[in-house]
């Protein structure tokens, strides 16, 4: 009886040992289909700006498709008038001069007027885009706001601005060289969907409650 149960026990300790692992695995690509079809889908709405998420800046401060990608995006919105400013946001990486004075410089050669780009220039992750860019907006009373990024970015990009109060809509930019390279496209969905299950905060974060006078508003 004694030998029978010890020799059982490394198979059911190899079952017990895979379960997890089999949840945690369907856990990441369950999550990571969520993320590659929620960035597919275009859902700019009209709003106080439109905030562009900076990407890799190349030597000689050229901007790499990714962040090139971005901007044309973003300045089609503002051409359709979604919002009457754009706000870049991203520091200095490898190579200056900061991602968002790149992207604000393309965005004046694709027509947008200098009074209608902010910079914000600190940022070196998703979580300070939205930390740092919630400072200028507030400062302009912005309330709504469309993020403007690679697809397989958009969802853990729209759930940090929603941590910091906002209403958000996203807009993809399709054309992005990691969209259209397929491996690429699966690793870096992978990556944000663990990316959000290490920060649950971040995954379950909800959207804004309606402020009390529009409720008031729409009672009169």
């Amino acid at each position: 009886m004694r030998l029978s149960l010890l020799g059982s026990q490394p198979g059911a300790l190899r079952r017990l040992l895979l379960a997890p692992v089999g949840v945690l695995t369907c856990g990441v690509f369950g999550l990571a289909w969520r993320v590659d079809r929620f960035g597919q889908r275009e859902r700019a709405a009209p709003a106080d700006a439109l905030v562009v998420l900076g990407a890799r800046v190349l030597p000689g401060g050229v901007p790499s498709g990714a962040l090139f990608a971005r901007v044309e995006k973003a300045v089609e919105l503002y051409q359709r008038g979604l919002a009457p400013r754009l706000l870049f946001s991203g520091g200095v990486g490898a190579h200056p001069p900061s991602e968002a004075q790149v992207m604000r410089s393309l965005a004046m050669r694709l027509g947008v007027p200098a009074e209608a780009c902010l910079l914000e220039e600190q940022s070196h992750s998703t979580e300070q885009n939205a930390r740092f860019s919630a400072e200028l907006l507030r400062s302009l009373g912005a309330r709504r706001v469309v993020v403007v990024s690679d697809p397989y970015h958009l969802l853990r990009a729209r759930q940090y601005f929603r941590l910091q109060g906002f209403e958000v809509a996203t807009s993809p930019a399709l054309l992005a060289e990691r969209d259209m390279n397929a491996v690429d496209r699966f690793s870096w969905t992978v990556r944000e969907a663990l990316a959000l299950l290490l920060h649950p905060r971040v995954l379950l974060a909800r959207p804004p409650e309606p402020p009390a006078d529009a409720g008031a508003t729409r009672g009169a």
